[in-house]
């Protein structure tokens, strides 16, 4: 009897096999937004590409490729915000309360991102399809620009809505899910219009890694508190790394090794979110100096947290696996949106 209740005291006073359950859940905020950049992101980078399509059975073939996927896609950004919310609910708060604007951009571009295809599907008029189509290209380009941005003044610890480097940040962004929906519809499409979406990806890349250093000596410039960790081996070497991974996709693209070049486009978002979560480290909330264990939840909250987690994600990462290679293959116009 003794050892049972002697179960539930260390759990509030331990955490679990003596792990920094703090810096964990540091990593694991930044895993789950890796995963919506990368997964989300190719439907991002999918609409923004719808605008280069005129022949409308391109289009269709374009949204049939997303279809199954977007709106699952979407529950990380959901699963973003919960575990920010369960482990470091001041962050959370802090956040979202002094970047609500950005916060209700995002929703907006959203929400244009996924009624555009809804409504472009009911009418078959050229009007009616060119409006919407408009609609779904706004919202595939502004909603990883405003999340960029939001990253970007997040990890730098900006109090304002507005900075050069948010900025940069949001355009990177936005390339790096060209760069992500270019290499996916080489996986999913076929012959001419194969190569043609694929060959967007290179530029796509060249742009954003030349963000990306613009954006890190724009850091280093304006804000030269953190100017140590900008030059620091940390960053150069997820810098590296990425120039590095921008040649595979390359590489991939011209010699028509589509899962090549995609693996490679998923790496770099991984790369992209290290480098924030390099940047803020060890701060969850860098605007006020508030470190991952201050903001941490209790131990007892933050044991528990962490056993569902280890039980659920596991199972959405399941699910994950289990939809993709349902629908595996490539995507045809006779698929429905």
């Amino acid at each position: 009897m003794s050892d049972f209740a002697a179960v539930p005291a260390s759990l509030a006073t331990d955490p679990i096999l003596g792990l920094p359950l703090p810096t964990i859940w540091f990593g694991l905020v930044f895993f789950i937004l890796g995963m919506f950049l990368f997964l989300d992101g190719f439907d991002f980078g999918v609409g923004a590409l719808f605008a280069t399509r005129e022949r409308s059975e391109e289009r269709e073939l374009l949204l049939a490729a997303i279809g199954p996927f977007w709106d699952g896609n979407e529950v990380w950004l959901v699963v973003f915000g919960g575990a920010l919310f369960a482990a470091f609910p001041p962050a959370y708060a802090n956040l979202f309360s002094r970047h609500y604007l950005l916060m209700f951009a995002i929703l907006g571009a959203l929400i244009l991102r996924g009624l555009s295809p809804e409504f472009y599907e009911q009418r078959h008029d050229e009007r009616w399809q060119r409006y919407w189509g408009r609609g779904f290209v706004v919202g595939s380009v502004a909603a990883p620009f405003f999340l960029g941005v939001f990253v970007g003044n997040w990890v730098a610890g900006a109090s304002r809505t507005l900075t050069a480097f948010g900025l940069l940040v949001g355009l990177a962004t936005v390339a790096l899910t060209v760069a992500d929906g270019a290499t996916y519809l080489g996986v999913k499409t076929r012959g001419d219009l194969r190569a043609e979406l694929a060959g967007y990806a290179a530029p796509a890349v060249a742009v954003y890694l030349g963000l990306v250093v613009v954006a890190l000596g724009t850091l280093a410039f304006t804000r030269p508190a953190l100017r140590g960790v900008v030059v620091s081996p940390a960053i150069g070497g997820l810098v590296a790394a990425s120039a590095g991974l921008g040649v595979v996709v390359v590489v991939g693209v011209r010699r028509e090794r589509y899962h090549l070049a995609f693996a490679g486009v998923a790496a770099l978002v991984f790369a992209f979110v290290g480098v924030a979560a390099t940047l803020a480290y060890p701060a969850v909330d860098p605007a006020v100096g508030l470190s991952a264990s201050d903001a941490a939840v209790s131990t007892l909250a933050l044991n528990l947290t962490t056993v569902f987690a280890a039980v659920l994600l596991p199972l959405v990462l399941g699910y994950f696996v289990f939809l993709y290679s349902t629908f595996r293959g490539p995507a045809s116009t006779d698929e429905s949106y």
